[in-house]
């Protein structure tokens, strides 16, 4: 019996040697086991050395400057009516996402759905912005530079994704994407190309006391264009690396 044991596990032994020998992965892809009990823990560990590849672009992917993180424009508006304030936030450019760490994973392999949770330290934008309406009940129309400092910034991204074969292989594509996030802290500013310095201070100072109010306003516009970057990344991603780099499931 106890040969037989031996057996069965020089057996398994050589079926993943051989699994492992067959999709050679690219040495920024760490390969996890389907039935390994631990697997979400194992796919934390292969999103963070995508990760640490990442900062350093991975040429493969034609991934080589990863920061700035770029975001055309974004859009707030406080209040209805002719007065009501409106700003659109142009060239913005985000430094430090790639600081990033997963601190979490949850997936579902036969129905394709992945969750990843996400820590940033620290995130500095920066931006043009023009703004036209009333807010605290000063005219603040005009124009400058924006700029801002993001503390503890947690974020979850969940996709579903779809299997297609070619060659043999089987590649994901997305189907669908949402995310969600969160800031701790929030400093922000404004330094406007009108030579008011009393006007300016008084919308510094209401910005950086409503910092969280305001990013909430600001969320669907960064996060519809943050699903766009992480959906065409993703896509580009799974479209070179098949599945069966990363699962081995034999």
């Amino acid at each position: 019996m106890k040969v037989l044991q031996l057996g069965f596990v020089a057996l398994a032994a050589l079926l993943h040697v051989a699994a492992a020998e067959k999709y050679q992965a690219p040495y920024f892809i760490h390969q996890c086991q389907r039935s390994d009990p631990e697997l979400n823990k194992c796919l934390q560990f292969a999103a963070n050395t995508l990760v640490r590849h990442f900062r350093n672009g991975i040429p493969e992917l034609e991934v080589t400057e990863v920061e700035p993180i770029q975001i055309e424009e974004i859009h707030l508006a406080l209040g209805s009516g002719p007065d009501g304030y409106r700003a659109i936030f142009r060239e913005v450019e985000a430094f430090g996402v790639s600081n990033m760490s997963v601190t979490g994973v949850r997936s579902n392999l036969d129905s394709m759905e992945f969750q990843f949770s996400f820590y940033i330290p620290h995130i500095r934008a920066r931006a043009q912005y023009r703004s036209s309406g009333v807010l605290i009940m000063v005219q603040a129309s005009g124009g400058g530079d924006y700029w801002g400092e993001y503390e503890g910034v947690r974020a979850k991204v969940y996709f579903k994704a779809r299997k297609e074969e070619a060659n043999e292989l089987t590649y994901l594509q997305v189907d669908d994407i949402k995310m969600d996030f969160s800031v701790k802290d929030i400093k922000m500013g404004i330094k406007s190309q009108q030579d008011n310095a009393i006007i300016e201070a008084a919308l510094n100072l209401f910005i950086n006391t409503n910092g969280q109010e305001l990013l909430k306003e600001m969320k669907p516009s960064i996060k519809k264009h943050l699903l766009v970057t992480m959906r065409t990344f993703i896509n580009n991603l799974f479209g070179r690396v098949p599945y069966e780099y990363w699962i081995l499931d034999e």
